[in-house]
């Protein structure tokens, strides 16, 4: 066999990872190459440049994948790809119900069909989740936090000093396939492809990223103060928290639109974009 892996050398523990030597012990009669992932300018001249019967292993956390699944959508298709996960939260591999010791695996079929997002008159390609609110607050938090050489970011303190009084809420008006609703103080309004983000939450627990009707779940979670958001947020981890239909709300859809009152962070499967009023997604 011959692999081609991908590495991201600034993904979670792969920045203490020998990862040469992790893949040829896992493949010691195979043909390997490595390629810095961070480095590839284009990857229509990459895939050009590859022979038909190598497999692709993409070697990084959730925003890897999903940058490469963005960047080279539509490039790979009858190809294997694998993935060996390296982030911190590792959102995708959870929603798959594999563990790591079952790495790498196969996720080529789940890199097709995939929702659009478009945010400042760009669009990307999403794999988990597009965040909006305090989600994208943590993701924004946490960037300045790694730039001060802080290694291990811990989301969930960040996300309770947030409703503590960091993160003002915002009024949101969520458009799902047409019909618009108005949220007052609204503290999240992701939109999910998977189950999971931030490193294990369930904000919409009914999502199915393999839906043949390939619908997308816009989330809300609404309406209270910081006290009582505080206390219902910890079941978000178990995805309890939609049983709060006084204040949460999940809505599937094909197309979604989420405006708020002023500018917030949002996070594209972990990557942040500052100073967004609102994002679009299509399922195309």
């Amino acid at each position: 066999m011959k692999y081609t892996v991908l590495y991201n050398p600034l993904s979670g523990s792969a920045k203490n990872m020998d990862v040469e030597g992790v893949f040829k012990s896992k493949y010691p009669d195979d043909e390997i190459s490595f390629t810095d992932i961070t480095k590839i300018e284009g990857y229509k001249e990459f895939f050009e440049g590859l022979a038909d019967d190598v497999t692709i292993i993409i070697c990084g956390g959730d925003g890897t994948l999903s940058r490469f699944a963005s960047d080279a959508y539509g490039l790979f298709t009858g190809r294997e790809i694998l993935y060996y996960a390296t982030g911190t939260g590792n959102d995708f591999l959870k929603d798959l119900g594999c563990s790591p010791e079952e790495m790498p695996v196969k996720v080529d079929q789940y890199l097709k069909d995939l929702p659009l997002v478009t945010v400042k008159g760009k669009s990307y390609r999403f794999i988990n989740n597009v965040g909006f609110g305090i989600d994208g607050y943590c993701c924004e938090v946490g960037d300045e936090l790694r730039n001060q050489g802080v290694e291990k970011v811990n989301y969930t303190s960040i996300a309770i000093k947030g409703l503590l009084g960091k993160f003002k809420p915002v009024t949101a008006k969520v458009t799902v396939d047409g019909k618009t609703k108005t949220y007052n103080k609204a503290w999240l309004a992701p939109t999910m492809k998977g189950r999971f983000y931030g490193g294990g939450m369930l904000p919409a627990p009914d999502q199915d990223r393999n839906d043949p009707d390939k619908f997308v779940s816009a989330f809300v979670m609404y309406g209270k103060g910081k006290l009582k958001t505080l206390i219902v947020f910890p079941s978000i981890f178990k995805g309890e928290h939609i049983k709060h239909t006084e204040m949460c709300e999940a809505i599937k859809g094909h197309s979604v639109k989420v405006e708020f009152d002023r500018p917030c962070a949002v996070q594209i499967d972990g990557e942040t974009i500052k100073d967004v009023t609102s994002y679009e997604v299509i399922v195309e």
